[in-house]
């Protein structure tokens, strides 16, 4: 049998198995009576064992400090966290004030804390560093809970408190150990005993609970190893429910934003169960898991900043789940593009030094950050067809030309997790410059406060109201003034790539009710100086008007039937070349409501056609420099 037949059976059996246990469980809050023999056997011989156990035990940190002075990467990272611990001695621990419905930021800040004193003390054993830590771990603890109706607070939250636990268990007395054990339980493993909606959630909640939960499990596994053992089994049956989203090629429907949240739970969830029991029970095989640690550098454009579909921003920071992919898949391929730059950016910024609060999970890096070989290129396509439950498409002319032309096109239905309504949205990059973009969401809480209801899709909801999340401010076709339809979706109908170029087509028919078809291709010349967007129409009413748009931060001056747009010193040329053209202008980008955040720096330019007496229309733009 070959590796990928025996790959495949493998998947299919774990499929097979967690199915079984699943469905026993539906009605309750998914733990299992009994856990499976091997996972129970794999708790039992981890509760035996000494602490430290989770990412790291007793040798593996040894191991650790051994690489300093010798490792160019790990010690300049391991410096920075030992600098990045110092300030937070000066302030004091954190306290249970919740923002709106949320306790998330306390959690943040007391994940960043743990996890920088924490491991800052094993390697250089500074007692301040220990004692902060405690204080930081007690304080927490003695929360009267953890935010469960916010569950996310509390998966951050018993991940920081299960690391601080077990690696500083043997600095602790037996008095504190007790207290941090006992608020580790109440308020974090008990408080997921109910049934809440997010034991089979389809997005990042369900990876950033369920490592927390198994953190938390696994870290006290020898008060009581059957329980743990419950605990543990139901990361493994639920946590693959978030994951099946990556499949068949690693896309992530919630974009790189989200990727960058659940992923790096998810992958401390794998390596917790890979390193503390010995096996990560099927898991790492799912269809799309190995493939999404190349996500992150196939949406990021030559600029940095990513493909900011759905609710993320554009801007990319360091992630450490990036140098687990590498080192779990054998892809150091994945960290010349972007990550290595983005680490060392990081650790040399002064602003980061002087933070008591930060990358919360940049610690955690330490265990897999690796020296990258000079001249290592990607090992990626340049046209990708992402596919998965929201398929995007990703052009681009170069992997090593920074001044390659980088284009993303959104497929997908506004419906899908923190969707928006951009069906067939694209932005478009040359020479390190964003000249489309994607404005990104409102921020959580201010919206909420409001009273407005951010969470619910349904056509009329306020979510739309919106004008970062509706069609307005997105880089789609408007007909008449209507929205997107909330249950339609755009698919991703063809990709071809050719000697001249690559061309993607997209079909956005079902997002409309006034039209019969709408759909959208791009085409990028190998150059990648030229990239034409085309639209075609059927079935509109005749005479309706049809808005093509583009939201960008450049500086447009309109020179007849063409746009130049001029920004950090290089233009770009944006020419309407289909069969019908209209008169370009020049909108404010802003939102018409108060309750819509400004939009600094961003113009919309646009221009509107009438459909023909047949229903029918065909514009198109040509862009070029």
């Amino acid at each position: 049998m070959t590796m990928k037949a025996t790959a495949a059976a493998a998947c299919m059996a774990f499929a097979a198995m967690t199915a079984t246990v699943s469905e026993s469980a539906e009605k309750d809050n998914g733990i299992p009576e009994v856990a499976r023999p091997e996972v129970a056997r794999a708790v039992e011989a981890a509760a035996r064992r000494p602490h430290p156990r989770l990412f790291a035990d007793a040798d593996g940190f040894a191991a650790l400090k051994a690489r300093l002075g010798k490792e160019e990467l790990f010690t300049a990272g391991a410096e920075f966290i030992r600098a990045t611990a110092d300030p937070i001695l000066k302030v004091k621990p954190c306290e249970r004030i919740k923002e709106g419905k949320r306790l998330l930021g306390v959690s943040r800040t007391a994940l960043y804390r743990i996890n920088t004193l924490a491991l800052a003390y094993r390697l250089y054993g500074n007692k301040a560093h220990l004692d902060r830590a405690i204080d930081e771990m007690r304080a927490v603890c003695a929360f009267s809970d953890w935010n469960p109706s916010h569950f996310l607070d509390v998966g951050e939250m018993t991940l920081a408190v299960a690391i601080g636990y077990d690696w500083l268990y043997n600095d602790m007395d037996d008095a504190t150990r007790r207290e941090i054990a006992a608020g580790l339980r109440r308020c974090g493993l008990d408080a997921s005993r109910k049934p809440l909606w997010w034991i089979r959630a389809h997005n990042n909640w369900g990876q950033v609970c369920h490592a927390g939960i198994l953190a938390g499990a696994l870290a006290l596994a020898e008060e009581n190893p059957a329980e743990a053992a419950c605990f543990v089994q139901r990361c493994i049956d639920k946590l693959p429910i978030s994951m099946k989203a990556l499949a068949p090629n690693g896309n992530y429907p919630e974009g790189p934003g989200y990727w960058n949240y659940g992923l790096e739970f998810n992958v401390a969830a794998m390596a917790l169960l890979e390193g503390t029991l010995g096996s990560d029970f099927g898991l790492a095989s799912m269809p799309g898991f190995a493939e999404t640690g190349a996500y992150l550098d196939l949406v990021t454009g030559p600029s940095g900043m990513a493909f900011n579909y759905a609710d993320g921003g554009a801007w990319r920071g360091t992630c450490y789940a990036t140098w687990w992919f590498a080192k779990r898949f054998n892809r150091p391929d994945i960290l010349p593009y972007f990550e290595r730059d983005a680490f060392r950016r990081h650790i040399a910024d002064p602003r980061s030094l002087r933070r008591a609060a930060g990358n919360r999970m940049f610690p955690l890096a330490l265990f897999w950050v690796q020296d990258v070989p000079a001249g290592l290129k990607p090992k990626a396509p340049l046209v990708w067809d992402a596919k998965g439950p929201v398929p995007i498409t990703i052009q681009r002319s170069s992997w090593d030309n920074e001044k390659a032309m980088f284009v993303g096109l959104k497929g997908g239905s506004p419906s899908a997790p923190h969707g928006h309504m951009d069906g067939g949205s694209f932005v478009l990059e040359s020479e390190r410059v964003r000249w489309a973009v994607d404005i990104g969401p409102e921020p959580y809480h201010r919206i909420e406060a409001m009273g407005m209801n951010l969470w619910s899709d349904a056509q009329n909801s306020d979510r739309w109201k919106l004008f970062r999340l509706g069609t307005s401010s997105h880089n789609v076709p408007m007909i008449d003034g209507c929205q997107q339809l909330v249950k339609g979706s755009a698919k991703v109908k063809d990709v071809l790539r050719t000697s001249a170029g690559s061309v993607v087509t997209l079909d956005l028919s079902s997002l409309y009710t006034n039209a019969t078809s709408v759909v959208r291709s791009g085409a990028m010349a190998t150059s990648g100086r030229s990239y034409t967007l085309r639209d075609t129409f059927a079935g509109v009413r005749p005479g309706g008007e049809i808005r093509w748009s583009m939201m960008t931060r450049a500086e447009p001056t309109v020179e007849g039937d063409k746009v130049v747009l001029r920004q950090a010193g290089k233009s770009i040329t944006l020419r309407q070349c289909g069969e019908q053209k209209g008169t370009w202008a020049i909108g404010d980008g802003q939102g018409p409501n108060t309750w819509d955040s400004p939009n600094p720096g961003c113009r919309q330019l646009m221009f509107t056609v009438p459909a023909k007496d047949d229903g029918t229309a065909f514009i198109a733009v040509n862009f070029s420099f």
